[in-house]
């Protein structure tokens, strides 16, 4: 047992993998990137009985061996590279119990390569309701392996896992499932010399992947295809030879162990509740009113947090500013660090709210309807259904929802999905609409039950989205490729969410937000802090020295001249010379030199714009006086008309450029590297500011 460190997670699509990595892992798993490639790489860690912590690594999804997208290629690779970071000592091969026969065709190849297995049959529960019996003892004895039975969602057979792996030593290996030598003899042979591979059918994969697999030299690449050549190798014609000949071995390892006697009863709600679902009609009707509920949702939901949060910082800042020193020091944490990580952290329950949302929708098997449903739609506009992932991951974040985008085959469609799937109004932007939403929409309910700003905010999403469609559209004129794409998928049966799942997403999702959101605001806030307080030449002196004159003392508070010298201060400051500067070309849109600064600083990321708003106007005020954001922000004056700045026009305008503009570095880093050109990044960059200049020059003519 002391050898065995690492045990990798193996399956098809929609078998209960993940939920059995997070059982066994719980909140003590990272996620990051497999070595030389961009393909997400989740692991963690997991006690045995007998005290011994075990890695597991959880592989892409894949219905085979032979890869039809980047994911699928890492499976291959980790399992058969012994020199992989990530080479397991166990691959434990999870299956769905109702859907064995097509499950096994996955295990009879892992077995092949010759690393121990255990396979493991999840949702047994619903196997047994659907009168699938499953002789544990007979299949296990056939295949010469251990065979775990699970019902993940309701975390029974997890300690018999655990157990498994933990006596995985004292098991045999198991047998070959068919004579892969037969398939290409003289092939298998010549290229198991040449690369030195023990395995018969290692050698054959590479005989049908060396074009792909990054671990070989260029010259065994070459040399595994003159073998190719040289032995008249069909690739096509081998696979299917080989799926005939698994097929054949399941169908007798099943005969002796499975017995159906009726169709799934789940299976049968499910076959009947998508009638409606997935209507060409009803079904989208269904799918905005969940939409609908969603929104309206995040804002009667979080807005009790959200004000004990807002009142916690305004407390914390009244503190700092009362018991510290006053002096620099003081000024910068309270009026900088402080202020903006309030800006971050306000926003924790509508984030929450929105990705418990998403979790709950994917574990219930409604987002692979919606998928489904689209691909009507988005074969129209020169995608397919698969671009409809990275679009729905776009709600998250456009990051890994761009890294999602290398299962589409078809170039043209995979350049048009990276290039709209940033127009999706992704997780950043929720805290800029729900902040502007709550200072220019009423917080009252029409009808009885729609609230206005819930209404609001589910009009941008809808926006965003058919905003993404009309782009692609657009682009499928520009672009050209003759390749033709195509969409294949299984519908996972309807389940109940599983709530402790539900509840790691959110935690996730959080922590992701506040470390990485709150990195950036922080190192913003600071530098905007030190620009906002500090100025060019003598012109703060001469500040100090203007308002000490008795034409301001007689006629003024100490109170009133305090706020007059902050705010002067701010407009002379180095931030203030940056928003007039570029004042001129954002007035038409109804923006100020304020507003102007957060848009600049938060081109490293969108939700910097409420810290920069928060940084900048906690300068601007009266230490005095503490508000919230919000608060400040709705009492803001415009100096020239008396005002307030945040009229519906400008907010709404600001909602739309936000909406539009790429306002996202790391979005741009990642177009980068998946693209391999830097074209592409600055392409999309271009056209999504024009698109943003032009909706909110537009919106705010219209309400101004």
């Amino acid at each position: 047992m002391k050898n065995i460190k690492k045990v990798a997670l193996v399956g098809n699509p929609n078998t209960g993998k993940s939920t059995i990595f997070n059982i066994l892992t719980g909140l003590n798993q990272r996620i990051g990137n497999f070595p030389g490639v961009t393909v997400d790489k989740k692991s963690g860690f997991t006690k045995l009985a007998d005290g011994t912590s075990v890695e597991v690594i959880d592989l892409p999804g894949t219905y085979s061996l032979y890869p039809k997208s980047a994911d699928e290629t890492i499976v291959f690779e980790v399992l058969s590279d012994k020199q992989n970071s990530a080479h397991p000592d166990i691959v434990l091969v999870v299956a769905d119990a109702t859907s064995l026969k097509r499950n096994l065709l996955l295990y009879t190849q892992i077995a092949d390569l010759g690393l121990p297995v255990i396979l493991v049959l999840n949702m047994m529960d619903l196997a047994k309701k659907g009168n699938i019996e499953i002789d544990i003892d007979a299949l296990a004895k056939r295949l010469n392996i251990q065979v775990v039975t699970l019902a993940a969602r309701k975390s029974q057979g997890i300690e018999e896992l655990k157990k498994a792996i933990q006596f995985q030593d004292k098991v045999g290996l198991q047998l070959e499932t068919i004579s892969v030598e037969a398939i290409a003899p003289e092939l298998i042979q010549d290229i198991s010399v040449a690369l030195k591979t023990e395995n018969p059918y290692v050698a054959l994969q590479i005989a049908h992947q060396h074009k792909n697999l990054r671990y070989l030299s260029k010259a065994e690449r070459q040399q595994v295809e003159e073998f190719v050549s040289s032995r008249d190798f069909h690739s096509q014609k081998s696979q299917a030879a080989e799926t005939i000949a698994r097929y054949n071995y399941i169908n007798d390892v099943l005969l002796d162990s499975v017995k159906y006697t009726t169709v799934a009863v789940e299976e049968t709600i499910s076959n009947k509740i998508d009638h409606y679902l997935t209507h060409k009609v009803w079904g989208f009707v269904i799918f905005i009113g969940i939409l609908f509920a969603i929104f309206q949702s995040i804002f009667a939901w979080s807005e009790y947090p959200m004000t004990l949060i807002e009142t916690l910082f305004v407390w914390l800042e009244q503190a700092g500013h009362q018991f510290l020193p006053s002096g620099v020091l003081t000024d910068l944490l309270v009026d900088g660090v402080l202020a903006g990580l309030s800006g971050v952290m306000v926003f924790i329950p509508q984030i929450a709210l929105l990705f418990a949302f998403i979790s709950i929708l994917e574990d219930t098997g409604y987002m692979a309807r919606v998928t489904f449903m689209m691909d009507r739609l988005m074969r129209k506009v020169g995608l397919n259904g698969k671009s409809v992932v990275p679009m729905i991951g776009g709600l998250a974040c456009a990051v890994p929802a761009i890294m999602s985008a290398r299962t589409i085959e078809n170039w043209k469609e995979r350049m048009i999905t990276i290039m709209v799937t940033p127009l999706v109004s992704c997780s950043a932007r929720l805290p800029i609409y729900t902040l502007l939403i709550s200072l220019v929409v009423p917080n009252k309910m029409v009808f009885g039950f729609i609230q206005l700003q819930g209404l609001a905010l589910m009009s941008l999403y809808l926006m965003s989205i058919v905003s993404a469609i009309l782009v692609a559209w657009a682009m499928k004129f520009i672009l050209k490729s003759k390749a033709k794409g195509y969409f294949i998928m299984e519908l996972p049966v309807y389940r109940m969410p599983r709530w402790s799942n539900v509840g790691l997403t959110m935690y996730e999702s959080v922590k992701t937000f506040v470390t990485e959101a709150g990195k950036v605001i922080i190192a913003v806030s600071i530098l905007l802090w030190v620009l906002a307080s500090y100025g060019p030449g003598d012109k703060f002196e001469k500040i100090d020295a203007k308002y000490k004159a008795e034409t301001y003392t007689s006629k003024y508070s100490e109170h009133e001249i305090e706020r007059l010298k902050s705010s002067e201060k701010l407009e002379n400051s180095y931030a203030g010379v940056l928003g007039k500067s570029i004042e001129p070309s954002i007035k038409p849109l109804g923006f100020d030199w304020k507003i102007g600064i957060a848009l600049i600083t938060s081109f490293a990321a969108r939700e910097v714009f409420v810290g920069t708003m928060a940084t900048l106007y906690s300068v601007d005020g009266d230490a005095d006086q503490m508000d919230s954001v919000r608060d400040k922000m709705a009492n803001a004056k415009n100096t020239e008309t008396g005002l307030p700045v945040f009229t519906v026009a400008t907010a709404f305008s600001l909602m739309m450029f936000y909406a539009f503009a790429m306002q996202c570095m790391s979005t741009m880093a990642v177009v980068y590297r998946e693209t391999k050109h830097i074209k592409w990044p600055v392409i999309q960059f271009v056209y999504m500011l024009v698109l943003a200049y032009v909706a909110s020059y537009v919106t705010y003519v219209i309400l101004k």
